[in-house]
């Protein structure tokens, strides 16, 4: 019996150790003589080798029955993860912190009170000093525990003290967690619908933001409350497409880290993130200077011997970095000078198919398709999209999954395979319309290249400038623009209207901004 192979868990899980990490998995389990010819360890060196998970090869290539292999599993499973923990690589100040905590627990119940709460006290002032606020009430929680029933006596006020701490870690960690509800609440949100569609949804989405959004002094907020703050008023500003605030708070969000270093070597997830957001507020406001300067500086920090190394950190960095140098070539047209990125990029994706999510890899897509359409490759952009429409369990982002099908029907047409343009036309109608995002510059879009059809090549120009005309009115709408964030239908009808390619005309546009 096959299962579905790399959805095994403790497959996956030995597919991803790096040979350091195997090596010290062996000698973990070689400490005791007992483990030399264990079932768990045999079933490791199995699955180590194997390609796939096929359970009837398991069976055949170890002593463990079918009845015992779901426990011999689930005990491998926890001794490679007890493993990792002892793993150096995987120690930080969190790690730190609870090993000090376990300790400290251990002392308490031999009754070893006052080497408890000095452990604990230091223990504290770590978790303090690195913004670990949960870490340290649950500290303080401890030592209250303690100290009902040890009075050390060392400090009269000791009781009040650690009550006075206990409420000023409570109400940060309360703030800290209405923050950090609201920004994923947020993002969520612009994952599923994309911007802002209309005035009442802009409407709602502003009540929503008001109404979840704590009160809070800023000169008391610490880094971790401060950092949900930014966070959660950077998805309002996407969410309602104004780029300058995105801008605003992703800076403030990099600067944040920029002004405690230290901060970034704990959490340097958020770091890539923040500087990955600040670079698309920057793309879409179409700063180049500043796009390319910020990009350098985040690809030498990234590349550094001092960043924080980790399977996770590898993933987000190349997902972050290859976005962001695609983009670089969006804002001022260099289309085919980008395109040399398309297969360096598609070689490596496959490498990180179990860490990137399928909304990104879409993304990806969508991009390599764009810039195909930009260099006139139009049989090139039909086939990227045919990736994304094509994916029926893509549940996610429906902006994209629409000006998907928009650019290829327009792709479609530019590439003269127009034979089947009826059947692709109605399809397109009918998942608009299911989607309910049938917006005024889709309709004008659909109406055009439906009548194309019924257009002479010598009137083709001025259909071509008529639909240029009508489509500027929208180019500014605070609703109706987002279209051409996902797709520029202005610079390609322009490139219609004076035979020029796209890409030059979209040139043309920077180089006079």
């Amino acid at each position: 019996m096959i299962t579905k192979g790399q959805n095994d868990m403790l497959f996956t899980l030995i597919k991803s150790l790096t040979k350091s990490e195997k090596r010290q998995f062996k000698l973990y389990v070689g400490r005791l003589d007992v483990n030399h010819h264990s079932k768990f360890l045999s079933l490791f060196d199995v699955l180590n080798k194997a390609k796939s998970y096929n359970e009837r090869d398991i069976l055949q290539s170890t002593e463990v029955t079918k009845k015992q292999l779901a426990n011999v599993k689930m005990h491998l499973y926890r001794q490679i993860l007890v493993s990792l923990k002892l793993n150096p690589a995987h120690q930080n100040i969190r790690s730190q912190i609870r090993e000090q905590m376990d300790f400290a627990s251990i002392l308490y119940h031999k009754g070893l009170y006052k080497q408890s709460l000095r452990i604990l006290d230091k223990a504290k002032e770590l978790a303090v000093s690195h913004e670990e606020k949960n870490l340290a009430f649950e500290i303080v929680e401890l030592e209250k525990v303690i100290e009902s029933q040890y009075i050390t006596r060392s400090i009269s006020t000791r009781a009040d003290e650690l009550c006075i701490q206990a409420k000023e870690l409570s109400a940060a960690n309360v703030i800290a967690s209405k923050l950090s509800n609201l920004s994923l609440q947020l993002y969520n949100i612009l994952l599923k619908t994309g911007y802002v569609k209309d005035e009442e949804q802009s409407k709602r989405i502003t009540e929503y933001f008001s109404a979840r959004l704590p009160n809070y002094d800023l000169r008391q907020l610490g880094f971790r409350e401060k950092l949900w703050l930014y966070k959660a008023y950077l998805w309002y500003s996407f969410l309602m497409q104004d780029f300058l605030n995105c801008y605003k708070y992703a800076l403030k969000w990099v600067e944040l880290f920029e002004e405690h270093q230290h901060m970034i070597q704990l959490n340097p997830v958020f770091f890539l993130k923040g500087n990955n957001y600040l670079l698309e507020a920057l793309f879409f406001l179409k700063q180049k200077v500043k796009f390319d300067q910020r990009l350098q500086q985040f690809e030498q920090i990234t590349a550094s011997n001092s960043f924080p190394k980790d399977e996770n950190i590898e993933a987000l960095g190349f997902l972050y970095i290859n976005l962001n140098r695609i983009n670089a070539h969006f804002i001022d047209g260099s289309f085919k000078l980008g395109l040399g990125l398309i297969p360096k990029i598609e070689k490596q994706l496959p490498a990180y198919t179990d860490r990137i999510d399928e909304h990104h890899e879409m993304v990806f897509y969508y991009k390599f398709a764009s810039m195909h359409f930009g260099s006139g490759n139009y049989a090139e952009t039909v086939h990227y999209l045919d990736k994304i429409t094509g994916n029926k369990s893509l549940t996610v982002r429906e902006d994209l999954l629409c000006f998907s099908r928009i650019l290829s029907l327009i792709a479609h047409y530019e590439a003269g395979q127009d034979e089947h343009l009826d059947q692709h036309l109605r399809e397109v109608y009918k998942f608009l319309i299911k989607m309910n995002d049938l917006y005024a510059v889709q309709k004008e879009m659909i109406k055009f290249i439906r009548g194309l059809q019924d257009i002479y090549p010598h009137d083709l120009k001025n259909a071509f400038r008529e639909l240029l005309e009508t489509l500027r009115v929208y180019e500014d709408h605070p609703y109706e623009r987002r279209a051409f964030l996902y797709l520029d239908i202005i610079s390609w009808l322009e490139s219609k209207v004076y035979n020029k390619p796209v890409d030059q005309v979209i040139r043309d546009k920077f180089l006079a901004q």
